[in-house]
């Protein structure tokens, strides 16, 4: 049975290709994105262990976060320097927050990439920084920076740059060059190194460092040496070994970059979900194309055992084939998606792909799995041939009924009903429960849906083949839509499940935007909005000068600070001079907490109660005095500005809110705003009408890179339609003879199977759109409480869509259509 199988797949090659594309572009994406999140990995964790430190000491992080930086006095590296076994000490500075500017006027670096300033050490044991031009800087007006700034900013030792820091602005002379470890990859972030003492003093506090390093005598181990430190330092500091450091570094990475491959992986099964409709399809025709094939194994002596393992061994060996093929072009993928990351300005820079075994294991396994499970169920049928099959022409195996279908169907329909209004329901209550029952609901809706739509088919093509009714090749076309109802709803449905996908993101994404204008035109009473370029925090000169333009009438600043309320993570946003924004945020007074209707039902908090909230210095109770309706501007616990500065947050700005004097000539308060943001490039200053463009710019980056990743899925469902298609040529090439024997031309021929692609494509698009945007207004709903409260329908989206589902029904039967037209009419009736 092995070598039929083997004989079988070489005689069917054409026939298996397709389904091989599908299994090859699926195991891509997961090997890929498995590829590039290990190369993402690798990257950062190059970053550590560019010393040969034995023992560190650090201020003790409740957060992971570069904007919060603790310190360590002097005394703590004179208590370490005295420790037995220590041979040398360094102490070091490092913060967020330090930008160089190049002679465009432009920020260095990578977008959303730290920006750090340190001290200047060139210890190669204590110290990753290796000087390759020039020399250290000695005074407050000398720098050194990374080699790597200094290539992308076109700047050479002798330059004058221009520096933003989290104080003053700084015009220094770059005196030195320097590589960062042993490769000088700093995965887009950026290194300005200061004059130690000058560091403290712009940095964090004169005597204050941020870490101290030590090395250890010969003969003292990194964890003797570590717990004879842990003796004398204090125990609000953290002592660990080099290794150990490392390793905290490695695993935060890892739990970091795990929400980013999980997003990726999503619609990696996705495509391959998809790509097992197409598999199933194959599997289903060559079932059905083989009758008599399989009958005489059955009549030579092959029990049903060994008609289905040589059917699940042709599978094998696609997937296989697949898997392995996949892997190749997962590679080219991984870079793929460095470049669709990059396009849109998140730059990711690497040291050169990691291809790790498990990746490997993992896509050959993947891609036989699904071709074997997709091919399962037509591998059982075939088993149920009869031997007298063989003696017989015109046997074909009979249709099942749809009936249990349509039960399961319209079961799981009414159980997503119910996940509808359960979410519905919540959504005034809890954010996160209404979005867990409308997306429970969507799944039930969505599967409902595949196993309803053999039942759909028939009806819906018939409408759709209305317009082709008083034709002979419409009336054809539909009819052989028609004929086999599990096929058209199986090759549509692998199309609908991406459509679905793209109609709700598209209304998602519409009424956020929708409802980010309204919020926007609606609350926010400033006239003007000064953000970060780079979505760092940034210096508070900016509101101060700001503040003093003619015209200004009130300057409102806005923190944010991540921290613990209750024991959740939550990130709690400071106002000043909340009069700025219209409503109830208006009721923010020192030393109290406001906080969000939905925010508040998730933790289970109302006005009046109390709040533990641990914030980086420590921890400290607030009381909830306000309780406000959530928007696309704000949501969460917000408090008083000055609150967060006082609790320890770092005193930078994230946002500044600047309404001007109504009698005031806005052109001119304008143009003095516009001269305060210029000398601070990595700002911007925005109107409203312009914030709210940002804002669907962000959006529609986001849109694009989710609708790029679901782009996959939509063409393997392409290559479905083709597959199914070309397929059913050949399964028909009798009745395609016997129609051009009565006079039906090549060109009605071609016509007739573009018009039968048209409406499978057609039929998957419609079906999607509707799911999709039902779904998508769904959501809406439940996330109405956490500020999208408008609901927007992408109508132009929408449209596209279908109309590209249509050109992609005439595409996709051009070849079928030609192989159709070009079959000897003799030969086609005499085929057996």
């Amino acid at each position: 049975m092995l070598r039929i199988a083997w004989r079988s797949l070489g005689a069917h090659k054409l026939r298996m290709a397709l389904s091989l594309l599908a299994v090859v572009l699926g195991v891509a994406f997961v090997a890929g994105t498995l590829v590039f999140t290990d190369t993402l990995r690798s990257t950062f964790e190059e970053l550590f262990g560019q010393t040969e430190t034995d023992v560190v000491v650090s201020p003790v992080q409740e957060f992971n976060t570069e904007n919060i930086t603790g310190t360590i006095p002097d005394s703590v590296r004179e208590q370490v320097a005295g420790v037995e076994g220590v041979a040398r000490v360094g102490a070091f500075v490092q913060a967020n927050g330090v930008t160089i500017i190049d002679g465009e006027g432009d920020p260095v670096g990578t977008l959303g990439a730290p920006n750090f300033g340190v001290s200047w050490g060139d210890d190669a044991q204590l110290s990753p920084l290796r000087l390759v031009e020039g020399r250290g800087p000695t005074n407050r007006t000398e720098v050194a920076i990374d080699s790597q700034s200094a290539e992308s900013g076109a700047i050479a030792v002798g330059d004058q740059v221009r520096l933003v820091t989290p104080g003053p602005l700084l015009e220094s002379t770059v005196v030195g060059i320097f590589r960062y470890g042993t490769s000088g990859n700093l995965a887009g972030a950026t290194l300005t190194a200061f004059e130690p003492a000058y560091a403290q003093d712009l940095l964090t506090a004169p005597g204050e460092w941020t870490e101290i390093s030590a090395l250890a005598d010969e003969g003292v181990s990194q964890e003797e040496l570590a717990q004879r430190v842990r003796a004398v330092v204090p125990s609000d500091y953290q002592v660990q070994t080099g290794q150990e450091a490392d390793d905290e570094a490695a695993a935060q990475l890892s739990e970091g970059l795990a929400f980013f491959n999980v997003f990726l992986l999503v619609f990696a099964v996705i495509a391959l979900f998809v790509g097992t409709f197409l598999i199933l399809n194959t599997f289903s025709m060559l079932v059905a194309q083989r009758t008599k094939e399989l009958a005489l194994l059955r009549a030579l002596g092959a029990n049903r055992r060994q008609v289905t393992a040589s059917l699940l061994v042709e599978a094998a060996i696609v997937g296989l084939l697949g898997g392995a093929l996949g892997l190749l072009l997962g590679v080219g993928l991984a870079v793929g998606l460095q470049g669709l990351f990059g396009a849109i300005g998140l730059e990711i820079p690497s040291s050169g792909l990691i291809i790790q075994w498990q990746t490997i294991v993992i896509g050959l396994v993947l891609g036989v799995v699904v071709t074997v499970v997709a091919a399962l169920l037509p591998a059982l049928r075939a088993a149920r041939v009869p031997p007298v099959a063989a003696m017989r022409d015109d046997l074909v195996l009979p249709a099942r009924s749809l009936r249990v279908r349509t039960i399961i169907g319209s079961a799981l329909l009414a159980l997503a009903v119910l996940g509808a209004i359960g979410g519905v329901a919540s959504a005034g209550d809890s954010g996160s429960r209404a979005s867990a029952f409308v997306g429970l609901g969507a799944l039930l809706g969505l599967v409902g849906a595949i196993v309803l739509s053999p039942s759909l088919s028939g009806p819906v093509v018939a409408v759709l083949g209305w317009p082709w009714r008083r034709s002979t090749v419409g009336r054809l076309a539909t009819g052989n839509a028609r004929r086999n109802r599990r096929r058209t709803a199986t090759t549509a449905s692998a199309l609908m499940i991406g459509l679905t996908l793209v109609s709700a993101i598209g209304v998602l994404g519409a009424s956020t935007t929708a409802s980010t204008d309204a919020t926007v035109d609606e609350v926010l009473g400033a006239d003007f909005i000064i953000t970060s370029r780079t979505f760092q925090p940034f210096t508070t000169e900016v509101s101060a000068k700001a503040a003093e333009v003619p015209g200004v009438q009130t300057v409102s600043t806005v923190l944010i600070e991540p921290a613990q309320v209750n024991g959740s993570s939550a990130e709690i946003v400071g106002i000043q001079a909340a009069s700025v924004i219209d409503g109830s945020l208006e009721s923010v007074d020192d030393g109290d907490f406001i906080v969000d209707s939905t925010t508040a039902a998730d933790a289970n908090v109302g006005l009046g109660d109390t709040v533990d909230v641990l914030w980086q210095g420590g921890p400290e109770q607030y009381r909830i005095g306000g309780v406000y309706e959530a928007g696309p501007l704000f949501s969460g616990f917000v408090a008083a500005r000055e609150t967060l500065v006082a609790a320890g947050a770092r005193d930078q700005d994230i946002q500044v809110l600047i309404a001007a004097d109504p009698a005031a000539d806005a052109a001119q308060v304008r143009a003095g705003l516009d001269a305060v943001v210029e000398q601070y490039p990595t700002v911007q200053l925005q109107d409203q009408t312009e914030f709210k463009e940002q804002i669907r710019a962000q959006i529609n980056q986001l849109l694009f890179i989710v609708y790029a990743l679901l782009g996959l899925a939509v063409i393997i469902a392409i290559l479905g339609i083709v597959n199914t298609l070309a397929l059913s040529v050949v399964e028909r090439t009798r009745e395609i003879g016997l129609l051009r024997a009565i006079g039906i031309s090549r060109g009605q021929l071609r016509s007739t199977i573009r018009i039968e692609s048209l409406l499978i494509a057609v039929y998957g698009a419609v079906l999607g759109v509707v799911l999709g945007v039902t779904f998508g207004a769904l959501l809406q709903r439940a996330l109405s409480g956490s500020g999208i409260t408008e609901l927007a329908i992408p109508w132009t989206l929408l449209i596209v869509v279908l109309v590209l589902a249509a050109v992609v029904g005439v595409i996709a039967a051009v070849w079928p259509a030609r192989r159709a037209a070009k079959l000897d009419i003799l030969q086609a009736i005499a085929t057996e």
